[in-house]
Formats: C-alpha cells, sequence, structure tokens
C-alpha cells in the first residue's frame, strides 16, 4: 500500500497546531498588510488580522512560493510516496494553477485537487482525503472523488456591514451607502468558483431564515436529502450569534445541537466580508 500525504494550505481554516493533529501539512498563505508581509498563523494571529482590519489596514492577499510548495513537497516524499494537495479554489486564487503547473515535474507523484472549495468546506476535503489515505486509496482515486463532488457542497454568509466589499471595489460607494442607509443584511454564497450575492435580507433574523431555507433547499434537492449532509455554523468575530444560529439550525435538522461544530472563516474570506458575519455550510457527506 503506497504512503499519500494530504497537504492544504491555511485557507482552509486548519492551523498548524490543528495540522499536527490531524496528520497533514498546512502551507501558511502571506498577507501583505500595510505593504508588510505576514504568514497566517505564523507570523499573524486571528486577533492581530481583526486588529489591523478594523484599524483600516491596507490588506491583501497572496499566493505561497513556488519554492515553498516544492520544498514542502520533496520533503514529503523523502518518507510518503505520493501527495493530493488540496489549494483554495481556481476561481477565488491562482494558487491552485501554480501548484498545477509545478506538479507536472513531479511524475504523477503529486495529484493536485480543484475541488473549487474554500475555508469550512475546504477543511472537509482535507480530513476526507485524510481518511481515504487512512484507509489506502491512491492519491489518484482520491483526487478523482473530491472532483467528482466538488460542487457538493455551499457556505451562505450574512455579512455584518458592506464596508469592506466597498473597500475591497467588490460594489461601489453608493450601493453601500444606500444598503447601509436600509439596513439590508446581505447573504452571499460561495458555490463552485466564486463569492456571489444571494439575497438581500433587512433583518439579521430573516438573514437567518433565508441562509437555512436555502440550506435546506441544497440537501433537499441537490444532497439527497436532510439526513445526507454535514453542517456547520461559521463566523467572523461573532461566537455569541453563532451560537444562537446552531440553536435554530438543529431545530431544523435532524441533529443534536452540540453536533453542529462552529467555525471561522479563513482569513481569506474574512478580509472581504470583514467582523461580525454569520455562516452556515452545507455539504453531501461523502462515502468511501
Amino acid at each position: 500500500m503506497k504512503r499519500v500525504a494530504i497537504v492544504t494550505d491555511s485557507n482552509s481554516g486548519i492551523t498548524q497546531s490543528m495540522a499536527k493533529e490531524y496528520g497533514v501539512s498546512v502551507i501558511p498563505m502571506p498577507f501583505y498588510i500595510n505593504e508588510k508581509t505576514y504568514f497566517e498563523d505564523i507570523t499573524l494571529t486571528q486577533d492581530e488580522f481583526y486588529e489591523h482590519l478594523k484599524g483600516d489596514a491596507e490588506i491583501s492577499t497572496s499566493q505561497p512560493s513556488p519554492a515553498d510548495i516544492t520544498e514542502l513537497w520533496d520533503k514529503l516524499l523523502e518518507t510518503y510516496d505520493e501527495i493530493v494537495h488540496i489549494p483554495m479554489s481556481s476561481g477565488l486564487s491562482g494558487s491552485c494553477q501554480t501548484a498545477m503547473m509545478l506538479a507536472q515535474d513531479y511524475e504523477d507523484k503529486v495529484w493536485v485537487v480543484d475541488n473549487q472549495r474554500i475555508s469550512t468546506t475546504m477543511k472537509s476535503s482535507v480530513l476526507d482525503a485524510k481518511a481515504m489515505a487512512d484507509k489506502g486509496y491512491s492519491a489518484s482515486e482520491i483526487h478523482k472523488i473530491l472532483t467528482d463532488t466538488k460542487f457538493d457542497s455551499s457556505i451562505y454568509i450574512m455579512l455584518d456591514t458592506l464596508k469592506y466589499l466597498k473597500k475591497g471595489g467588490r460594489i461601489t460607494p453608493a450601493a453601500a451607502a444606500f444598503a447601509t442607509l436600509l439596513k439590508i443584511k446581505p447573504v452571499l454564497q460561495i458555490q463552485g468558483e466564486k463569492l456571489d450575492a444571494f439575497a438581500k435580507c433587512r433583518t439579521a433574523k430573516k438573514g437567518r431564515k433565508t441562509m437555512l431555507e436555502a440550506a435546506v433547499k441544497d440537501a433537499t434537492e441537490r444532497f439527497g436529502g436532510i439526513d445526507n449532509v454535514r453542517l456547520t455554523v461559521v463566523h467572523t468575530e461573532n461566537l455569541a450569534a453563532a451560537e444562537e444560529f446552531r440553536k435554530e439550525v438543529a431545530e431544523v435538522f435532524p441533529v443534536k445541537e452540540e453536533d453542529i461544530p462552529i467555525d471561522i472563516l479563513s482569513l481569506s474570506v474574512s478580509c472581504h466580508i470583514g467582523p461580525g458575519c454569520l455562516a452556515i455550510t452545507i455539504e453531501k457527506k461523502l462515502e468511501y
């Protein structure tokens, strides 16, 4: 049986300490904050990131250097026979294409998975990949399963403010001002390649209801029923609201409240949407 290593990056939300616990490798993503380079979970903590964000620092994301990627691969291949590398969605970053290009020099020893995910749903793919590797699946088999199921997830995110979308140029200042005046709570969706507008809600209560209805629709129409999904409540510096939302989710889906994880959105998403967000992720359970 071949030994298969699982590699991802910190867009998955997997910290370095989690990586050791899970038995996977995580490449830290670089951030430029006021023109200085930081590496997620290495020289930049969650608290420090939000301190910079709320202080109106200029923040932009980048991708790992090719040298950092191949150095890790080379080191792992001293012990493992194959590698499954799971970067963030190709529709959201160029890091996936970079990894695919680099893998061409590794003669099928490195399999790069573009399964169109980020943050919590990406973390699930990493953990599924690790479980399959532990069961004896080859890198090519893991790659095929994750690729074939790449659209079997959604993230619905209710924003607290439009400030950061406006700052990033994703909406116009006029649109942001108008929505703020009307106290609109936008709900965004990440499904597949990109972050899209999903709904405009006048209250947070309506926003939560909209996200729950969308999750139920996904479960019943896309994923084979509400018993066939994995759910996670996610937030950005909004834990109390996440705990309350989890209670609402448990009233709709046949799962105990304590069995619904609460997670935080990865910083690569947070820098575009800001603190105070609330979200739900829904994924079809994988069978392997």
